[in-house]
């Protein structure tokens, strides 16, 4: 297209007269003249973020694969709704296979996000190294990691390529999840130098590489078989020694109007305009929750609570007041609203009876008015189809009970990081904790946050059996490779 105008423009150049026919037309700015300046410095790195915006909803599965095959969160179906192939079903219980809708694009979007980063780094490399330059590829370096691990910890073995230069029939193979561990250490601790010591919630900065070798190093005993709690410590201790604080409000890190939170260290800008992409209120609220917050367009009825963790919060707990959306629900003006199949007033019952509701076992009201609501993160009133509220990829709480882990499995005491968020959410503060009421903790603090999935594998409960799905073998730890890409390079079915 850009070769299409330039055309034109050359046409048309001709055409008025002008006789400087000597001029040398580029469709791009040669590689000697770009970047220019600071600013295109800057610039070049764009696309790498830009590839996190379908991690929150079905274009990219990472987030719902996260929440819905945990013990939190789930994808009832509802009589003719929300069947759809069975895709939410296999998720929650664990029986999905290499050809489902969540196993084949969340493989997708990583390989878009490590793809780009690594046109980018190629770009960069190319031109003159100058300290801006170095920063740059480093923080895209880091980018590409951050995928990278998301790839590792949900597929375990794969390809891992630092260039997109590659020949054109070619086929990479597999390494193993340590190699790729090993790897990923290597390239975000080399780039701490380089990059940015800033508050900045939207970039790879030197504390998000922090926060990202944090994870690396708590889950090093489920990635390579070797704890590294230590080292863990050690960067939690320097994400904690950053410009961030608790909130006083539990909510506040999930406004719409949240990009300067104080406990947000990296997220996901999402605009329910300009960068769309994050859909969680359509997919969780009744079906006239648009009266109650004034929306043009009707929510769909569907996502839940899993009824047994409705029961792990206290009723004083703020997080169950305000996260849940149950009881009875009102118009914005204050009116009953009245369920138009049922006749009734809309009361959400928080219990969700049976992760499949057939139509003649249970009532239209079972299969419409239960399961208590997702509303962690805020729908403002007039919200659109898309929200406007970042989505926080890295959030202190989490640093902070990280911290009380890495302290209890080495023989401490984390009380004093896990009770500042217990004091804040209105609950008593323990003594002497253990690590399964730091799971239970971690589970009530970070729902819906997409950390669920990897906590329970790495404090040993993802196979145990919870509400609607039976225990299961260590064989779905991670996800199989999809069949597309194995059929389309046979070297990742080896």
């Amino acid at each position: 297209m850009k070769k299409l105008i330039i055309l034109i423009s050359l046409i048309s150049f001709v055409f008025t007269g002008c006789t400087k026919l000597d001029e040398v037309i580029y469709d791009r700015i040669p590689n000697n003249e770009y970047p220019e300046n600071a600013d295109q410095v800057a610039n070049l790195s764009v696309d790498a973020y830009k590839r996190l915006q379908n991690l929150a909803d079905d274009n990219g599965w990472w987030f719902l694969a996260q929440e819905i095959s945990s013990d939190g969160f789930c994808g009832p179906t509802r009589a003719s709704d929300w069947f759809d192939g069975g895709k939410w079903l296999v998720m929650h219980q664990h029986n999905w296979s290499n050809d489902v809708e969540g196993v084949n694009r969340m493989w997708s979007t990583f390989w878009e996000g490590i793809t780009s980063s690594n046109q980018i780094i190629d770009l960069l490399k190319q031109l003159e190294q100058n300290d801006d330059i170095r920063a740059k590829i480093a923080e895209v370096e880091v980018m590409r990691s951050f995928y990278f691990y998301l790839l590792m910890d949900n597929y375990g073995s794969a390809p891992y390529l630092t260039t997109a230069n590659l020949p054109g029939d070619f086929l990479p193979t597999k390494i193993s999840r340590e190699a790729i561990y090993d790897s990923l250490v290597t390239t975000v601790e080399k780039s701490l130098p380089y990059l940015k010591l800033t508050d900045n919630k939207l970039l790879a900065t030197r504390y998000m590489a922090f926060a990202l070798l944090s994870k690396l190093y708590i889950n090093s005993e489920v990635y390579t078989g070797t704890a590294q709690w230590a080292k863990a410590e050690m960067y939690i201790d320097s994400l904690l020694a950053g410009p961030y604080s608790l909130e006083s409000d539990v909510s506040a890190p999930f406004k719409t109007n949240n990009d300067r939170s104080s406990e947000i260290i990296f997220s996901i800008p999402y605009d329910e305009d300009n960068f769309e992409g994050f859909r969680i209120h359509m997919r969780t609220l009744h079906y006239q929750h648009n009266l109650t917050f004034d929306m043009p367009v009707g929510p769909w009825n569907g996502f839940a609570v899993v009824p047994t963790f409705f029961d792990t919060y206290e009723d004083t707990d703020l997080r169950k007041q305000q996260w849940f959306i149950y009881g009875p629900q009102f118009t914005s003006s204050g009116e009953e609203i009245i369920e138009s199949i049922t006749g009734e007033p809309l009361v959400i019952d928080p219990y969700l009876p049976a992760l499949f509701m057939e139509d003649g076992a249970f009532t239209p009201a079972q299969i419409r008015t239960t399961g208590a609501r997702a509303g962690k993160y805020e729908i403002k009133m007039g919200a659109k189809e898309n929200l406007s509220n970042n989505f926080p990829l890295f959030r202190l709480t989490d640093f902070y009970l990280m911290k009380a882990e890495v302290v209890i499995r080495q023989g401490g005491n984390g009380d004093q990081w896990i009770d500042p968020i217990r004091e804040r959410a209105g609950v008593a503060p323990w003594s002497g904790a253990t690590i399964d009421q730091l799971l239970a903790e971690r589970g009530r603090e970070l729902w819906l946050e997409g950390h669920r999935r990897q906590d329970l594998i790495r404090y040993g409960k993802w196979e145990n059996s919870w509400w609607e799905k039976p225990a299961t073998d260590g064989s779905k730890r991670t996800f199989p490779i999809p069949k597309w890409a194995i059929d389309a390079n046979p070297n990742l079915g080896n």
